[in-house]
């Protein structure tokens, strides 16, 4: 299965690795729910595509994202202005502006849930809910020219779905910091906060790029994802509560194709069949 078309995505497959641009440049990548959707789309295509390991998430023109597109933000409080005039909703118990708000959290959710590794390429604007993605993803890799910034508290408005994501990647005081201060980090300022793993000259990115694709390459799929399913839980439930279940895990994988493989391939020192 090949990618595409979208709209406001360039998508690139290579081998078991899809490329996926925000290509907005002119706007540096602001999202608009067009976006919003096509992310969530690219997502679902890539689950059935059946043949894909890794997503890597970057953004064209050299900026990652400018945020949320303000043109949209802008319609939907028309939206529930027109609603007030009419004394009627337009939808029943719908607010227009919680529900654009709340699709950018869903597409958040979406991509920090799949059981797909993904990398994100990080350079010049990186912003609001740019700032957003670049922590949902597995692996950050920044360009030293990226500048991070959460200026929704400076706008008068609320980095409602972001925060939660920045409080599971940098933890609760850091965020509250970058929250209150409608903070500003270069890329040096974000990996010692962690928010990145790794921050490199432009012209060495692609390179980091390429070595984070094959180290993760080397890795089993089916074992990523279940692992990724294990750490999410782990996060919010005591190590004694997953002893079991913990274990039930490891014994589905080792009695699996892919353990069955791993340890065959292992003893007999030659490349498992998933390794490139």
């Amino acid at each position: 299965m090949s990618p595409g078309p979208y709209e406001t995505l360039a998508v690139r497959a290579d081998g078991a690795v899809w490329h996926v641009t925000l290509n907005r440049p002119q706007a540096r990548n602001a999202m608009t729910m067009a976006m919003v959707r096509e992310l969530r789309t690219v997502l679902a295509d890539a689950k059935a595509a059946g043949d894909v390991r890794v997503l890597v998430l970057r953004g064209a023109g050299g900026h990652f994202c400018a945020g949320a597109d303000l043109k949209d933000m802008a319609a939907a409080r028309e939206r529930a202005s027109r609603a007030d005039d009419d004394k009627r909703p337009l939808e029943p118990a719908v607010d227009p502006i919680a529900e654009v708000n709340a699709r950018f959290g869903e597409l958040c959710v979406a991509w920090a849930d799949t059981g797909l590794a993904t990398v994100a390429v990080l350079e010049g604007t990186v912003m609001g809910g740019g700032f957003g993605l670049a922590c949902v993803v597995d692996v950050a890799i920044a360009s030293d020219t990226a500048v991070f910034r959460l200026p929704e508290t400076s706008l008068g408005v609320v980095p409602a779905q972001v925060g939660p994501f920045l409080v599971e990647r940098i933890g609760h005081a850091e965020t509250k910091r970058l929250a209150v201060t409608g903070g500003t980090l270069d890329a040096r300022a974000a990996l010692a906060l962690r928010l990145v793993h790794e921050v490199h000259a432009p012209d060495a990115l692609d390179g980091a790029l390429q070595r984070v694709l094959g180290e993760i390459l080397r890795c089993a799929p089916g074992a990523i994802s279940a692992t990724k399913a294990l750490l999410a839980r782990a996060r919010f439930t005591p190590p004694v509560a997953l002893v079991h279940e913990a274990a039930e895990v490891f014994s589905r994988a080792a009695n699996g194709p892919e353990g069955v493989e791993g340890m065959a391939a292992f003893l007999a020192r030659r490349k498992p069949s998933w390794a490139p």
